[in-house]
């Protein structure tokens, strides 16, 4: 009798359950639809200023950066997306080895977008793009080089002190 009892129990749940979900289902289906259309005005588009699209590095017309290569940036990344690779150069003005940028790589496919690299650089050498298309067919393509070629560091001007 008591497996009889369940088993009738078992069966009025499982209609309960199933016309619980019909009327989710339904009252769904009475909704306004919400769905965004794809932007189709790419150029013209603005994004909101704190959208994290893809870092960049920008470079003024002679294709210079503000990157010392202090790899604060790449310290304080979670996940190791920043790369950053020096060479040693003679100054010509101190006439010491000075270390400079050789290649600043970023891995688009592992950032988690998370804004310590351009929060903790000193120089705001980098900053977030408003790019917001990224699918690839294969993760290589994800992986860029940041600085341009022939590249090389913005020199800061000094103040004069006015007495």
């Amino acid at each position: 009798m008591r497996d009889f009892i369940a088993y009738i129990k078992g069966i009025v749940m499982g209609i309960y359950n199933l016309m619980q979900g019909m009327r989710i289902t339904m009252r769904n289906m009475r909704r306004p639809k919400v769905t965004e259309s794809y932007p189709e005005n790419r150029e013209t588009r603005e994004t909101y200023e704190r959208f994290r699209g893809a870092l960049e590095m920008p470079h003024n017309e002679n294709n210079k950066h503000k990157c010392t290569a202090c790899m604060i940036c790449m310290n304080n990344c979670p996940n190791g997306t920043i790369q950053i690779k020096t060479k040693m150069l003679l100054d010509e003005d101190t006439g010491k080895e000075k270390k400079v940028l050789d290649t600043y790589f970023y891995d688009l496919g592992s950032c988690i977008f998370c804004d310590l690299c351009t929060q903790t650089c000193p120089q705001d050498a980098i900053s977030w793009s408003q790019n917001f298309e990224h699918s690839m067919f294969t993760r290589a393509k994800l992986n860029t080089k940041l600085n341009h070629e022939g590249s090389s560091l913005l020199k800061k001007e000094k103040k004069e002190v006015q007495n």
